[in-house]
C-alpha cells in the first residue's frame, strides 16, 4: 500500500503524542514493505537536507519552511491555515491507497478532503481529543470559532479513528458513528533495554510545562509530603511557558531543594532512564488525548498517579492495580503518591503487564488492517 500521513509537527524535531504515533506506526508499516509518506512542516530544511528526505523508512515531505507552532503558549491559527494552504499543491500531485490525517489543527483535514474527492483516495481522520466546550475556556468568546471548526471537521468523512475510548465517546456525542479505536502505544522492547539513571528520585513528571498539566498542584503536593518525608525528591522533565512560575512556586513553598527541573531532554532514552530510577510517576494533567508518557512509566514498573477529569484519557487505563486516579488537589495527589511509594514494589508487575498490551507492533498491525479494509 501507498500510505500518506498528514500532520504539521514531525518527529523527532517535535516530540509529542500525535507525531510519535505516526512515526512508530509508519516505520513499522515501512518495514513490512508499504510505501509510507508524511506531509508536514520541513523542520529539517536547515543544512544540506532536501525538502524530501527518508527518515527510518518514512518519506518526509516538507510542505513549508519551519514555523512557530505556538504563540503565547497557544497553538497558532495562522500556522495551521498557512500549512493547510501550502499542503494542497504538494499533495495533489500524488495518488495514495489511503490518507491518514490527524484531526488537529483541523484545517489540513479540509485540504485532505479536497484531495480525497479529486483523486478518489480513501481518507481517515485520527482523533486524539475533542475539546468541545473547552474551546471557550481556552479562548473565551473567540473559542466559538474553534468550536465550530471542530464540529465541521467531525462531519467531514465517515471513517474516523479515535486513540482512546474517551475520545470515541466524545466523537459520538457530536453525532459521529462507527468510530474505530486504535490506541497509542509504546516501544516496550526499547524501554526494556534502557538502563536506569544514576540520579534517583521518588517522584517523576514528564511533559510540556503548560497550565493544563497542573504541575503547580504537584509542587504543592510535594510541600505537603515533605512534612512526613523531609528528603522527598521529585524530578520534573520538560519545558514550557509555565517553567519560571513553577520554579518560583517551588522556592516560595521552600521545596526548591526537593524539586529538580531538568528541562527538555532531547534523547527520549534519558526520560526513560529517569523513570526507571524513580518510584512513582505523576500526571496531574486535565487534558490528555491519551497519555503515552503514563504508559511508558508503567512499562518502567512505576505506578501512575493521575487526575480524574473528563478530558484526561489517561484515566481510562489507570485501574488501581497499575496506579491511582485522584482529584485535582494537592492533598489528594499527595495521599496517592504516598500510597504509590508504599506499594510500588507490590504493583510493579501489574504496571508492566498493563503496558505490554499497548506495544506499537500490535497497534501498527491493527492500523494496517483498517487501511486494507478501504
Amino acid at each position: 500500500m501507498k500510505i500518506a500521513y498528514i500532520y504539521d509537527a514531525v518527529y523527532p524535531w517535535v516530540k509529542g503524542g500525535a507525531e510519535k504515533r505516526i512515526y512508530e506506526i509508519g516505520k513499522r508499516l515501512a518495514d513490512k514493505g508499504h510505501e509510507v509518506h508524511w506531509y508536514g512542516i520541513g523542520w529539517w530544511f536547515e543544512g544540506n537536507n532536501g525538502r524530501t528526505i527518508d527518515h527510518d523508512g518514512i518519506i518526509l515531505h516538507g510542505v513549508c519552511e519551519p514555523m512557530q507552532l505556538y504563540v503565547d503558549g497557544r497553538r497558532s491559527i495562522k500556522e495551521a491555515i498557512y500549512f493547510a494552504g501550502k499542503l494542497l499543491p504538494k499533495l495533489v500531485k500524488e495518488r495514495f491507497d489511503v490518507i491518514d490525517c490527524q484531526e488537529f489543527p483541523y484545517f489540513p483535514c479540509f485540504t485532505a478532503k479536497v484531495h480525497s474527492l479529486f483523486r478518489r483516495t480513501p481518507l481517515v481522520i485520527t482523533w486524539h481529543e475533542i475539546w468541545d466546550k473547552y474551546w471557550f475556556e481556552y479562548l473565551g468568546k473567540k473559542g466559538l470559532f474553534g468550536w465550530i471548526v471542530e464540529r465541521l471537521t467531525a462531519k467531514l468523512i465517515s471513517k474516523n479513528i479515535a486513540v482512546s475510548e474517551r475520545t470515541k465517546k466524545d466523537l459520538e456525542s457530536l453525532g459521529v458513528k462507527n468510530v474505530k479505536v486504535i490506541h497509542n502505544g509504546i516501544d516496550f522492547k526499547k524501554i526494556k533495554s534502557v538502563k536506569p539513571s544514576e540520579e534517583e528520585s521518588d517522584i517523576v513528571f514528564a511533559g510540556r510545562l503548560i497550565k493544563e498539566k497542573n504541575v503547580d498542584v504537584l509542587i504543592k503536593a510535594i510541600s505537603l509530603i515533605k512534612r512526613e518525608i523531609s528528603d522527598i525528591k521529585c524530578i520534573i522533565i520538560g519545558d514550557g511557558p509555565e517553567k519560571e512560575k513553577l520554579m518560583k512556586l517551588a522556592k516560595e513553598l521552600r521545596v526548591e531543594n526537593n524539586v529538580k527541573f531538568v528541562g527538555f531532554l532531547e534523547n527520549h532514552n534519558d526520560v526513560i532512564a529517569y523513570m526507571k530510577s524513580s518510584k512513582v510517576f505523576v500526571l496531574p494533567s486535565t487534558r490528555e488525548g491519551f497519555g503515552i508518557v503514563a504508559l511508558e512509566a508503567n512499562a518502567c514498573g512505576l505506578p501512575v498517579v493521575t487526575v480524574n477529569h473528563g478530558r484526561n484519557a489517561a484515566c481510562d487505563f489507570v485501574n488501581g492495580e497499575n496506579g491511582f486516579v485522584c482529584e485535582l488537589s494537592a492533598e489528594d495527589i499527595a495521599e496517592k503518591i504516598l500510597i504509590g511509594l508504599e506499594m510500588g514494589k507490590i504493583v510493579r508487575r501489574k504496571c508492566v503487564e498493563n503496558a505490554m498490551e499497548y506495544d506499537w507492533d500490535g497497534i501498527a498491525k491493527k492500523c494496517e488492517g483498517i487501511y486494507r479494509g478501504f
